[in-house]
């Protein structure tokens, strides 16, 4: 009984040593999104503080300014252009990871969500370009950007 007892322990010993191997592997997968879940959000933190901006202008919580307003349009114009599909790695989304809202139909639909980012791309350039040309511009900006967010958030971002 003493070799069973052995043979006993030793299996579960390879048990606990595998479950703890694969446990610190999906630790490992989790640290490997970590850095591309940090600059997904960067860029969309990019883009909320920027349509603050604008829209406090817009709604007369601050007063216009022109330089400020292109600033920010130019801003959101530039990190429309990141390649965001590449930072949603498939098992990077909020299924399968703490802190993130991507839902896992960024990978099974990419040429959908690249297209709602390049339309997206497109109002941001609009915003890039007219921003600065008045208080007045800023509704057709927002409108044009807020909507683009809203599709794409519809499909691809967990309801919070």
């Amino acid at each position: 009984t003493g070799t069973n007892f052995g043979k006993v322990l030793m299996k579960k010993l390879v048990t606990i040593l595998t479950a703890t191997a694969i446990l610190s592997g999906g630790s490992a997968i989790a640290q490997e999104y970590k850095n591309q879940i940090k600059a997904r959000q960067g860029v969309m933190w990019t883009i909320a503080l920027n349509l603050g901006t604008l829209g406090a202008m817009a709604k007369g919580e601050v007063d216009y300014d022109a330089e400020a307003a292109t600033a920010a349009g130019e801003s959101i114009h530039g990190v429309s252009m990141v390649h965001l599909a590449s930072l949603f790695p498939e098992g990077s989304d909020g299924g399968m990871n703490d802190g993130t809202t991507a839902k896992d139909t960024i990978n099974s639909d990419t040429a959908g969500f690249n297209e709602k980012w390049a339309a997206f791309g497109v109002a941001a350039e609009k915003a890039a370009t007219e921003a600065g040309n008045g208080k007045e511009a800023l509704g057709p900006i927002l409108g044009a950007l807020g909507g683009t967010c809203k599709a794409c958030h519809q499909d691809y971002r967990i309801p919070q």
